[in-house]
């Protein structure tokens, strides 16, 4: 059995564009990887599915402005 391929991380569309404040994601089938881009080994946030579409709707929206 052939095993699956190394996911495909991905910069946020709203990093910086100076290099210090980047976030890399990547999509699974039941869950959202981020990470710090200048740290490609360090810590992994995993967050559930349903949870990153209902805060990446709440951010679209308006609804987490301070």
């Amino acid at each position: 059995m052939t095993p699956p391929p190394a996911p495909s991380w991905f910069k946020s569309s709203y990093s910086g564009g100076s290099g210090t404040e980047c976030l890399e994601c990547v999509h699974t089938r039941d869950e959202t990887l981020v990470r710090d881009s200048k740290c490609d080994g360090g810590p992994v946030l995993i967050v559930r599915g349903q949870a990153w579409r209902a805060f990446t709707e709440a951010v679209r929206n308006g609804g987490l402005e301070g």
